[in-house]
């Protein structure tokens, strides 16, 4: 296909097309692309243009007032500021680690199955959890680990233990929040994995089979190596919106752990819906955005010095 592009655009330059007859032959494309670009320019360029309250004394009720820097002073001089932005860099940075290893894991272990249809199955199963919403599963796992009559606590009685409020305590709520996550994202992560693969030269492995090496031997040093430049590839991409913590801690959030699992986008919300603090609020969301932006930038960086090669 990218030849045939390449071969058409070259004839069209022989022929000597103009933009306007080039625009006027394809027009059904322009067409088909101009929701998109319009759908592009209202949700995600126009919006930006709301980053110049971080620099005024905004509310509803009155025209904003230029402050300078005033709002981002008075937010890096509150504590609960800098508790949510240390919590969010921790349980981002965990949780994409362990979903991307487990995902990885995962489709390491869906590669060797040889049965089609049982393999076939269970991706589909795996699958599911992704197009759940975080409310509905929220509220699945509030009813198993319910301490009344929720599952997993009626085990732990079975064996004597004493039930655990596992939501609404301090020591148990992130480790819970890491499996959740992990739980509902595993099965979508394996995509892409599974799909690189399937790029692996198995002439190597039946080379290494021949030599002695045992499955895990050709794991270590023939699968993983021909994947990793997918793996940096999908770090990095995550990396980007690794800050955005919105729904899945929202949902699962409650007054008994607020310390440890308050986040800056949970922080700027309420901030700006409820304390009606929408400059202070600008403020928070632009340094979040800015501090995604470094993360990448040095990701990308480390990428070409181990592999050679940037990203982005």
């Amino acid at each position: 296909m990218p030849t045939l592009i390449k071969a058409r655009a070259a004839t069209e330059e022989r022929i000597g097309l103009s933009t306007w007859q080039k625009v006027k032959k394809y027009r059904a494309f322009y067409v088909m692309f101009l929701p998109l670009l319009i759908c592009l320019v209202v949700f995600s360029y126009l919006p930006m243009v709301g980053v110049l309250y971080a620099f005024t004394d905004y509310t509803p009720f009155k025209d904003p007032s230029f402050v300078g820097l005033a709002n981002f002073k008075k937010l890096f001089s509150q504590a609960g500021f800098w508790q949510a932005f240390f919590n969010t860099l921790q349980i981002s940075t965990l949780k994409l680690i362990f979903s991307m290893a487990c995902s990885i894991l995962l489709a390491l272990m869906l590669d060797e199955i040889r049965c089609k249809w049982f393999k076939k199955l269970s991706q589909t199963i795996l699958y599911i959890p992704h197009f759940m919403s975080w409310v509905v599963v929220a509220s699945i796992f509030t009813m198993f680990l319910s301490p009344k009559n929720g599952l997993i606590n009626g085990v732990i009685e079975l064996f004597g233990g004493t039930p655990i409020y596992f939501l609404a305590d301090e020591n148990w709520w992130r480790p819970v929040f890491y499996v959740i996550s992990c739980w509902k994202e595993i099965g979508w992560g394996t995509i892409i994995y599974m799909a690189a693969l399937s790029t692996v030269d198995m002439e190597q492995h039946e080379a290494a089979i021949i030599d002695g090496a045992t499955r895990l031997q050709r794991v270590i040093h023939l699968t993983l190596p021909s994947i990793s430049g997918t793996i940096v590839t999908v770090f990095i991409l995550n990396l980007a919106k690794v800050l955005n913590l919105f729904d899945p801690v929202w949902v699962l959030q409650n007054a008994m752990v607020i310390n440890v699992s308050d986040v800056l986008e949970t922080y700027v919300y309420r901030m700006g819906i409820s304390g009606s603090q929408y400059g202070l609020s600008t403020a928070a969301g632009l340094f979040k955005s800015v501090i995604s932006v470094v993360l990448v930038t040095v990701a990308n960086k480390l990428s070409k010095k181990i592999t050679g090669e940037e990203v982005l």
